[in-house]
């Protein structure tokens, strides 16, 4: 091999050599003797050490050199991911101090000794004055209404609204609300609202009983309003005076109001089955937590060695009596608490004779989803009783005779049907026109029949919006027919009818249908057939927590417009007596601020006049039926497994009341996740 000088032949620094460059080079430096060499076509490399340069081809390189390029490569990915690494250790270092640092500081200004001297209390508020029918004590003055000037103003000038309930129709309500335009007063026998759609899950330990209350404290506070723990038993319409008894020592008060909300709810109905007493009920957190002890007591006493074969299995039968997503999502999380916890934790034969009964027919899918999964449906059938021990029904044979069978059991749900909460039947014995049986008879802006308009309303469970028709109309003919031409149009007739959104396209296509001469009005004796068919087709709307928070929201939104409306007369009435009191000698003339406060308490404007009726939206229904859920949206279903359950309970989860709510359910999720639900028995 030859060696040139550096002067001679300088490295190519360029491109690779192609062959034609090769031939060019191999004949320009032929007379120095330097060989160029390529072996099977490869590219010759030119190469060079210290002092000299050389070319040689491929074939003659170092084997080390070729292990040096994936080697460099190796070193610059761990140099990257290295890099990475700690950026990201760097950044979770970063971020742990900065969170452990927040935490401090809000606990340095959290738990600090905070002096409470000389809070301003109003004297009738130690020293209540006896009056009223039953010679109580009133509350007109509570003893927070004086701590801030805020609640000074609020008690001295706003009109006092005291809503009856804490559950989706007072949630509603008092979530809607401004501040400051009432002086709120919340009675419930319960300190907290409750998100009752998931008290199946509660019932087996899937999420904590904490995760789905909220303090009505707090909720109240943010309109600067009180709570009263007690239970409402009675009424005086005439005085406005609600009866309460509070809950502890149960001693009796009065609160007085302006305007009234029963939101109470209901119970559930027994149908006149006997032995109901025996059965359990989910409506309220008590319920979910006894529904959790007789379920943990059941598997406990199964996996006893005392334990009968024949006993074991009436122990692990668990019998659902209704329908609705109540009873559905109850059998479905007892289910899903076998396969996931029992069958990892108890002895196999504790799972192996588990038996779950349902007893309504549901969607096909969800009856489906339950035969799969061995869940026993009873359809077509009644309870005729239920004992300690049995569940007894009726059902009919392949003859058509009613046979009578029973179930065994130690547990037994009755999810089926409502009944009248003890206060909203009290306000029904008071007023002569409500005849309903179940639920407190209401108008289309929801005021409750035979009471001063505009004072008293009921939301939810405890009402219904009333649909007989033909003697609301025949009574307010006069009031319907706004240009008194002795004909009801469309538009006058619909202001009258109390009507969900779907309902209104049915109403219209009746009255075009009896509208035969094509004005857009009816006769008299046209309306009375038109509202007997209509009232055919006008349902009770269901009960519901999302009817019940609609109203809720309806009547806050309408008490806000009615205090913007009596902000306005109120400054009316200012200028009013100002013009007066430039004119005259204020002593003669002048208003003192108690009569012109009396003059701002008695102004009011019928509902009619700054809203429109109730109509209510239905937005679909959901239950959820084992690691899997079902979605009717109407016109359109939705079901599914993973992907639907996670819809199921993102829609749960955004329907919380508070943050801390959220947070808590996203916690108990993720907990059950990675470890199971807790089988403790509290």
């Amino acid at each position: 091999m030859v060696k040139l000088s550096p002067k001679i032949l300088r490295p190519r620094l360029g491109p690779p050599f192609s062959s034609r460059t090769f031939s060019q080079l191999r004949s320009k430096h032929l007379n120095h003797g330097l060989q160029l060499q390529s072996c099977n076509g490869l590219q010759p490399r030119l190469t060079h050490s210290r002092r000299s340069f050389t070319i040689e081809s491929n074939s003659n390189r170092n084997p080390s050199s070729n292990t040096s390029l994936p080697r460099r490569a190796i070193f610059s990915r761990l140099f990257t991911f290295s890099k990475y690494t700690l950026y990201l250790t760097l950044s979770s270092v970063v971020g742990l101090v900065v969170l452990t640092s927040s935490i401090f500081i809000h606990d340095l200004f959290t738990y600090t000794t905070r002096h409470v001297d000389h809070v301003p209390i109003n004297p009738l508020a130690l020293n209540l004055e006896r009056v009223g029918p039953k010679n109580l004590p009133i509350a007109r003055v509570l003893v927070d209404d004086d701590e801030d000037e805020d609640m000074h103003r609020i008690a001295r000038d706003k009109p006092r609204l005291v809503v009856v309930g804490g559950g989706w129709g007072a949630m509603g309500v008092l979530q809607t609300l401004h501040l400051g335009d009432y002086h709120v007063t919340v009675v419930s026998n319960e300190t907290f609202t409750t998100f009752t759609p998931l008290l199946p899950s509660a019932a087996v330990g899937t999420v904590q009983v904490r995760s789905l209350i909220e303090p009505l404290r707090k909720i109240v506070a943010r309109l600067r309003g009180h709570f009263v723990n007690g239970k409402a038993i009675d009424v005086d319409f005439g005085q406005r005076l609600i009866e309460v008894e509070c809950v502890g020592n149960g001693e009796k008060v009065y609160i007085p109001y302006d305007k009234l909300v029963i939101a109470v709810g209901s119970t559930s109905s027994t149908h006149g089955v006997p032995g109901l007493e025996h059965c359990f009920q989910l409506k309220t957190i008590a319920d979910a937590q006894a529904i959790r002890r007789r379920v943990m007591d059941n598997f406990e006493a199964a996996s006893l060695p005392t334990t009968s074969p024949s006993e074991r299995k009436r122990l692990l039968s668990f019998v659902v009596c209704g329908g609705g997503p109540t009873g559905i999502e109850t059998a479905a999380e007892i289910f899903d608490f076998c396969q996931e916890d029992i069958i990892n934790y108890f002895p196999k034969i504790c799972r192996e004779e588990v038996s779950i009964h349902y007893s309504e027919a549901i969607s096909q899918y969800a009856e489906d989803k339950f035969k799969r999964d061995g869940v026993n449906l009873i359809t077509n059938s009644r309870v005729a009783a239920v004992t300690p021990e049995h569940v007894i029904f009726t059902s009919k044979n392949a003859d058509g005779k009613m046979e009578q069978h029973t179930i065994p059991t130690n547990f037994t749900l009755w999810s089926t049907g409502i009944a009248m909460n003890p206060f909203a039947k009290r306000v029904t014995d008071l007023l002569r026109n409500q005849v309903h049986r179940k639920a407190i008879e209401v108008d289309a802006h929801l005021r409750v029949k035979g009471t001063p308009q505009g004072t008293v309303y009921a939301v939810g469970d405890a009402a219904t919006i009333e649909t007989s028709l033909v003697s609301h109309f025949v009574e307010s003919v006069e009031e319907a027919d706004k240009n008194k031409d002795g004909k009801i149009d469309f538009g006058e007739w619909e202001q009258k009818i109390p009507m969900a959104e779907d309902h209104v396209t049915k109403a219209r296509e009746i009255f075009t249908m009896y509208d035969t001469n094509g004005d857009n009005a009816l006769e008299l004796n046209e309306l009375v057939k038109l509202l007997e068919d209509l009232g055919n087709k006008i349902t009770s709307l269901p009960a519901t927590a999302q009817v019940a928070s609609q109203q809720g929201k309806y009547i806050g939104r309408k008490f806000n417009k009615l205090a913007r409306w009596r902000e306005r007369e109120e400054q009316k009435v200012e200028r009013t007596q100002s013009d007066t009191t430039s004119t005259t000698s204020s002593s003669a003339t002048s208003l003192s601020k108690d009569d012109v406060r009396s003059r701002k308490n008695i102004i009011d404007i019928a509902d009619e006049s700054i809203c429109s009726p109730f109509r209510y939206f239905h937005l679909g229904s959901l239950a959820y039926i084992g690691n899997a859920a079902v979605f009717d949206l109407g016109k359109y279903s939705f079901m599914g497994g993973l992907a639907a359950m996670y819809a199921w309970r993102s829609v749960y989860w955004n329907e919380q009341v508070s943050m801390r709510t959220r947070a808590l359910l996203m916690i108990d999720w993720i907990v059950r996740g990675a470890w199971g639900r807790d089988l403790s028995r509290l």
